[in-house]
């Protein structure tokens, strides 16, 4: 969530120079687990961890998650309507709440302050990209083409990645790269389950590539940057987005469940070129970037009029 806000800020800021400030919200007990309707004095619940939420209040205030929303309603009123509020994902509270929402396309939400757009904003930029690949050159460019990135998310509420399923898969990526006689870049989630990242780091580590562990700097941005296409699971938004938004062929993966909200962002992703299903086969073709992130931005900056 925080590289959802972030994504969008910085592309806020390349059309209207402006300072981005970073918050983070920790709530007193039992106000974290209570539902957020019921929190009538937010400012006095935040935790002492808490990022400070206080006076000079912002032009512009962009918030994701659950735990956000009471100080996104009370933003408003604290600024005397000054700030522009900004809601990602949908909120499921009334949207006449906030300023602006932006959700996914595919939650279906719709109402006249309501910018969809297909999977969720990122930080993904050209020139992230080329920071993250010059960074990591000397460990990936040996690396034989194609280099195949692999996305691997886990459990959520609609999927699963079965040890079962993880071997499965690990066996068809396999066979796919060294018929290609190409090469991987395996990234995880905090939602692999530990059984299925053993079996596919196992079996992927056979490979040439590199099998991050979670040591020393993250690479997944140059992960995409190096990739020739990028296979990523099913349950992930935010990864299919990312790949989508790096311009790069994506080939989605399947899990154990079904989700309809998932099925519509692949049919988004399919529609606009960017991604297949992963049939055991390595694909490689082209298409322009997925810019969401700064069509949303684009909007924010139109709602909001001329600079104050």
């Amino acid at each position: 969530m925080a590289n959802q806000v972030l994504g969008l800020a910085e592309a806020v800021a390349q059309r209207r120079p402006c300072t981005v400030t970073s918050k983070q919200v920790v709530w007193r007990a039992p106000w974290g687990r209570a539902p957020q309707a019921l929190n009538l004095f937010p400012l006095w619940a935040l935790s002492p961890e808490s990022d400070p939420i206080e006076a000079p209040w912002p032009d512009l205030w962009i918030a994701a998650g659950r735990a956000t929303l009471p100080l996104s309603m009370g933003v408003r009123r604290w600024s005397a309507g000054k700030t522009f509020v900004v809601q990602l994902q949908d909120p499921r509270w009334p949207t006449h709440l906030f300023d602006l929402v932006i959700p996914p396309e595919h939650d279906e939400l719709t109402g006249p302050n309501v910018f969809p757009i297909v999977g969720s904003p990122n930080r993904i930029t050209p020139e992230r990209l080329a920071e993250a690949e010059s960074e990591f050159h000397d460990r990936i460019a040996p690396l034989p083409s194609p280099r195949v990135a692999v996305l691997v998310g886990g459990k959520s509420k609609a999927h699963d990645l079965t040890p079962q399923r993880a071997r499965d898969l690990a066996s068809e990526i396999a066979t796919a790269v060294e018929g290609a006689r190409g090469s991987v870049l395996v990234t995880f989630s905090r939602r692999t389950p530990e059984d299925a990242q053993r079996f596919m780091a196992g079996r992927l580590g056979r490979l040439p590539g590199w099998v991050w562990d979670g040591e020393g700097p993250n690479p997944y941005h140059a992960f995409l940057a190096a990739a020739d296409l990028v296979l990523v699971t099913e349950d992930s938004t935010n990864m299919a987005a990312e790949a989508a938004a790096a311009g790069k062929p994506v080939l989605v993966m399947h899990l154990d469940g079904d989700s309809p909200k998932h099925r519509r962002l692949h049919d988004s992703l399919r529609k606009r070129l960017a991604a297949r299903p992963f049939r055991g086969a390595l694909e490689r073709w082209s298409y322009p970037p997925l810019r969401e992130t700064e069509r949303a931005a684009g909007e924010v900056v139109r709602r909001m009029g001329p600079a104050r």
